[in-house]
């Protein structure tokens, strides 16, 4: 795939911006407390923070042309090992991250965290990074010019049900989504992409608003979720298409 690398050749982002600005996020995010039904909320930025904080060291630096942007933590991907969509198999086989995990202060035993040892299969994750891999056999050749960041880095479970950040009553999401809305503003100025893509309208819709008036293209793909029965009927080839579409592969 043939792109104007000229245009983005600023390699002055050592990622260190991207560190600072998701430590800041998690403290911010830290004293938040949130009614039933929410049982759990998990914050992978503070258990899992090493293998995030290789992610962003690895990966972060540098101009991007396209930022990836999806909802929050899936709970056998981010929620395990601290990188958006953490297929682990993708992580540690593909991008070559592996890192120490510890435990939420307050684990859900409907929702253990095993971190790297984890036998389950983010297919979210398995969806969106195998696309990718496809299409980049090598990982830092996809980097150059993309990224991928979630909106929301915390994980709200029902007991042994996931809840979206959209789930949460009104009162509770004015907070989180000023924190979020402000870090996403800060991960834009810092990579300074082209495109911020939602995966899924949520995330979308998200930046929409946070980006109001920032001069950056905002689009979206299918979110890959197996509770989506289009993402079940061929997700790769319709988010292909819409990256297409958009004029962005």
């Amino acid at each position: 795939m043939a792109y104007e690398k000229d245009l983005f050749s600023d390699t002055s982002n050592d990622a260190s911006a991207l560190i600072d600005a998701a430590r800041t996020l998690s403290a911010r995010l830290a004293p938040m407390r949130f009614a039933a039904p929410v049982s759990h909320v998990y914050n992978p930025l503070e258990y899992a923070w090493a293998p995030h904080e290789e992610y962003l060291k690895r990966y972060g630096s540098g101009r991007k042309r396209i930022v990836f942007l999806g909802m929050n933590p899936g709970p056998f991907g981010m929620v395990q090992i601290g990188v958006p969509f953490g297929e682990i198999e993708a992580v540690r086989g593909w991008m070559g991250i592996e890192a120490p995990v510890t435990k939420p202060v307050m684990e859900n035993p409907k929702r253990p965290i095993e971190g790297f040892a984890c036998a389950r299969s983010e297919v979210s994750g398995r969806r969106l990074w195998g696309l990718f891999s496809q299409h980049f056999p090598n990982a830092d050749d996809f980097f150059v010019e993309h990224f991928v960041a979630n909106y929301c880095p915390l994980a709200f479970f029902d007991h042994g049900r996931n809840l979206t950040p959209d789930k949460l009553p009104a009162n509770e999401t004015g907070p989180l989504e000023a924190a979020c809305d402000e870090h996403l503003r800060t991960l834009v100025e810092v990579l300074q992409p082209e495109w911020l893509v939602g995966v899924g309208g949520f995330a979308e819709a998200r930046a929409a608003e946070a980006l109001r008036g920032i001069n950056v293209k905002i689009g979206r793909i299918l979110h890959p979720s197996p509770a989506s029965p289009a993402a079940n009927r061929g997700w790769a080839e319709a988010a292909e298409k819409q990256l297409r579409a958009l004029g962005i592969w």
